[in-house]
């Protein structure tokens, strides 16, 4: 496939996807696609490579339905979507003197035993000074939470390129929401707190009105 036609593709998912309101129940998303979305999930950047998430897919229809209870925003797309995946963002394993980073450097990102200090050292440095991270907890959290956010772009539009509608969701109860989910065993609250929803799913019916945006030329400035 040439240049031109690809980025006629990817404009043309980009142009399909929206917030879909509610999905066709009837019509579930194939494990081989689920799979391959997740694997976008899995694939997806973050700060210093740290991947502070982790993804719930709760397709249990029972738990579906304590859910409405506290999450105000998917009210049609929690009963009808195939599937819906709640994005955790972890809480204080993500400073720069946590068991899990020290792990994650070592395990995950093999850096070399002499070269470990030097990186918890710029990694402190980043969180102390840079970005004022360890000011409070729901700071260090705020701050993980947007790293899912890069990874709920990528799954929204991966999804959309192979014809899977999705919406994104952060009309729920944060507090309940996560008590609800620790109570059913889902998380450990203490380590995660909710940072996000994210329905998929077939389309019930097209969008009632066209994509609204604003020009490039009111979001763009370009310094020369």
């Amino acid at each position: 496939m040439d240049k031109e036609t690809k980025k006629k593709e990817i404009l043309d998912a980009f142009n399909f996807r929206h917030a879909c309101k509610e999905f066709d129940e009837t019509k579930k998303i194939s494990k081989d696609d689920m799979n391959f979305i997740l694997e976008t999930a899995r694939l997806s950047p973050s700060s210093f490579g740290f991947e502070p998430w982790r993804l719930i897919n709760i397709k249990n229809d029972d738990l579906k339905t304590k859910l409405l209870d506290t999450t105000w925003g998917a009210q049609k797309q929690l009963p009808t979507s195939s599937d819906f995946i709640v994005i955790l963002a972890r809480k204080d394993d993500m400073r720069y003197d946590s068991e899990y980073i020290h792990n994650f450097m070592k395990e995950i990102q093999k850096v070399p035993e002499e070269m470990l200090e030097t990186r918890i050292n710029v990694f402190k440095n980043f969180q102390e000074s840079g970005f004022k991270l360890l000011e409070s907890e729901r700071t260090l959290f705020d701050w993980a939470c947007k790293q899912t956010y890069i990874l709920l772009g990528n799954v929204m539009t991966a999804a959309a390129q192979i014809g899977i509608d999705s919406c994104p969701v952060e009309g729920f109860d944060r507090e309940k929401t996560e008590d609800l989910l620790h109570r059913e065993g889902v998380i450990d609250k203490n380590k995660f707190g909710i940072s996000v929803m994210v329905a998929f799913g077939y389309r019930k019916a097209d969008p009632s009105r066209p994509k609204t945006r604003q020009n490039i030329e009111e979001i763009l400035e370009v310094i020369e």
